[in-house]
């Protein structure tokens, strides 16, 4: 067991578990879209995710004198390892974006959204404190863009239907969800170490009240959208819900640690891994 814990935290801190999570979400729209992917495109988006990931934790490690959390630690002591990788990730990312989407709307707008990352992580870093919910808003905005981009982009003229363009929307809303609870879970360390937050911005009785509303919007739409949906779209709003389920009972369980809470949440971006069975 205690193997397993140290491969699980292991996982967790190179930002793995997102990176599954994220190539999980690409399945999902590319089901939902009707566009079949080569699987060197799953491969750029993990690539793009870690080398995102793992560079802002490097860069919040490098402000830290005495890091609070493991997480900051470790990339204290390995960032500069990491950094080696990273590096050539972006350059051979860069080469197999050319290879995948040639030149043309997708390379370029993939390119410029990668750049409104770049520079609003720079901005966040700038604003401080300041940046309260924005960080979150935007971090949810940008991670479910990155994950239907080439969908979206590759969508048919007939399918640009509202029931399938609500799913954007609700799993923004489910990531934003994702990162408040997580920003209530490290208030305390996020303050310690002078880091923005949600949870530093939003007094954590009325935060808590905003978790709470938004879970129900979410598990009660995704519920109705199972009913009331055409049949094809009811897998799609099952997982939603079922995602949403599990954020709720995990965030609001008193008897689980915060790192289990966490562990449960990230799972719970996976599921739709189980559309490969479909």
């Amino acid at each position: 067991m205690a193997f397993l814990q140290s491969v699980y935290r292991l996982i967790s801190r190179l930002s793995l578990d997102v990176v599954a999570g994220a190539v999980s979400g690409l399945l999902f729209f590319s089901r939902l879209f009707h566009t079949d992917l080569d699987p060197l495109v799953y491969q750029l988006l993990g690539m793009a995710v870690w080398c995102i990931y793992t560079l802002d934790h490097i860069l919040d490690a490098r402000k830290l004198t005495s890091p609070v959390t493991s997480r900051h630690a470790f990339y204290q002591r390995y960032g500069g390892i990491l950094w080696l990788f990273v590096v050539p990730t972006v350059l051979f990312g860069l080469s197999l974006a050319y290879r995948v989407l040639g030149l043309g709307k997708e390379l370029y707008f993939s390119l410029g959204l990668g750049i409104a990352i770049l520079l609003t992580m720079l901005f966040l870093r700038k604003a401080g404190k300041a940046a309260g919910l924005i960080k979150e808003l935007s971090t949810a905005v940008f991670y479910v863009l990155g994950i239907a981009w080439i969908p979206l982009l590759r969508l048919e003229a007939i399918d640009w239907t509202w029931q399938n363009l609500i799913f954007i929307p609700a799993y923004i809303g489910l990531a934003f969800l994702n990162l408040l609870m997580l920003s209530f879970l490290d208030r305390k360390e996020d303050a310690a170490q002078g880091f923005a937050s949600a949870a530093l911005t939003v007094e954590p009785g009325r935060l808590l009240g905003w978790i709470r509303k938004l879970a129900f919007a979410l598990i009660f739409l995704s519920l109705a959208g199972f009913i009331l949906l055409p049949s094809f779209y009811r897998p799609y709003a099952c997982l939603l819900l079922l995602m949403a389920l599990i954020h709720y009972l995990s965030f609001f369980h008193a008897g689980i640690s915060n790192e289990a809470k966490r562990g449960r949440m990230e799972a719970a971006f996976m599921l739709p891994l189980l559309l490969w069975a479909l």
